[in-house]
């Protein structure tokens, strides 16, 4: 015969005090996890929506990103007519010649400066990108020295914003329009004229990379083959999409370390709720002989106390969840060991992090509640009804 649920959830009541500082401790554990699985799932979020599957992003072979590579402008003319690329309304071909670089913007939390990446590219690179609308402001003109800064850098740093000057390459160039990318990575960005960057940089023949646009996803494999494969161009090719797949490496040590903290925490969390429940068996004696008397097995008083010590974790997971809530959509940046620019990207807290973050606990109340249920399971009817 199981013994009723009320009847756990009315000694959890009873002890007030214990219940609510081991809930308590298993919740910051909890917040702790889910933190960092925010932080992740946002970032991965971000870069997710950066990609195109029908962009196919061309870079020298053996390169790690756009900024280490170097592609020349002869060999885009070369390839921009290949077959499978689609068409812009005006007949041209959809294939952006474009130039990485990082500047330095300070902040007053970063005095010394953090690397922002700033994109030249031509203005089928801006008609390719159709998640991106301007927010405030206008667009650059070509030929001068005129930048659009993604709404997250504007937000986070007061010398991007609207209006202002910002000093790189040969002179200063004016902010003249603030652009809204949705979730997406180019948010972090600043766009400007490829020509007049690559100007001010030196670099008329080498530039960094080529976006084309496929008709179809057919067309995008096609076309990563014939690159690849095509000896004179000497050139990797990969979807977009995929490219910024392979950054979510930069959450990495984060998540490393949030992981190992968590870990270390839930340990505790763990021997919490089993002195908890050690207590609540050592208190309880008389109450679990009764059990016994009353033809309750020993089977039945085991299932209870490990039902009671996972209805605590459960609590505590429950306001776990509650105090991250907070963080969802908070903006925040990590640095990209692979761009050396800062990626800004939002907290993402979804309901798959969230039951994660339950789960968790859920096994912190397991480990911790089955030796103290497995004692009180084991106590002989005369020797608990002694020990009252």
């Amino acid at each position: 015969m199981a013994i009723p649920i009320s009847y756990n959830i009315r000694n959890l009541m009873v002890r007030k005090t214990t219940t609510v500082m081991t809930a308590l401790g298993i919740a910051l554990t909890v917040a702790v996890l889910l933190a960092i699985l925010a932080l992740v799932d946002g970032l991965r979020t971000s870069l997710a929506a950066t990609g195109n599957p029908l962009h196919v992003l061309v870079m020298r072979k053996g390169s790690t990103s756009e900024l280490t590579s170097n592609f020349n402008r002869s060999a885009y003319q070369d390839l921009k007519f290949k077959p499978g690329i689609a068409r812009s309304k005006s007949g041209d071909p959809m294939a952006s010649l474009e130039m990485i670089t990082v500047i330095l913007l300070e902040s007053p939390e970063n005095p010394d400066g953090i690397n922002i990446t700033l994109r030249g590219l031509l203005p089928v690179g801006l008609e390719m990108r159709d998640n991106i609308r301007l927010a405030a402001g206008r667009m650059f003109e070509t030929g001068k020295r005129e930048v659009i800064v993604g709404k997250g850098v504007a937000d986070r740093y007061a010398t991007a914003g609207l209006g202002k000057k910002l000093r790189f390459g040969r002179g200063e160039w004016t902010v003249v329009g603030v652009f809204d990318a949705g979730r997406s990575a180019a948010n972090s960005e600043i766009f400007a004229d490829l020509n007049q960057v690559s100007s001010d940089y030196n670099r008329h023949e080498v530039l960094s990379s080529a976006l084309l646009r496929a008709t179809d996803p057919v067309a995008a494999q096609a076309l990563i083959n014939d690159l690849e494969s095509d000896r004179r161009f000497n050139v990797m090719a990969l979807t977009e999409q995929k490219y910024y797949e392979q950054q979510t490496i930069s959450a990495a040590p984060v998540q490393a370390m949030g992981l190992f903290v968590a870990v270390i925490m839930a340990v505790g969390s763990s021997f919490a709720a089993m002195n908890t429940m050690y207590a609540a068996v050592a208190r309880r004696s008389a109450e679990i002989g009764t059990l016994r008397v009353l033809g309750f097995s020993k089977a039945g008083i085991l299932v209870s106390f490990f039902l009671e010590s996972l209805l605590l974790s459960l609590a505590g997971g429950l306001l776990g969840c509650l105090l991250v809530l907070p963080l969802n959509d908070l903006q925040t940046a990590v640095g990209s060991f692979i761009t050396f620019a800062e990626i800004q990207f939002a907290f993402r807290v979804g309901p798959r992090t969230m039951v994660a973050g339950v789960v968790f606990a859920l096994v912190m109340g397991a480990i911790g509640g089955l030796f103290p249920a497995r004692m009180a399971a084991r106590k002989e009817i005369l020797a608990a009804l002694r020990e009252a």
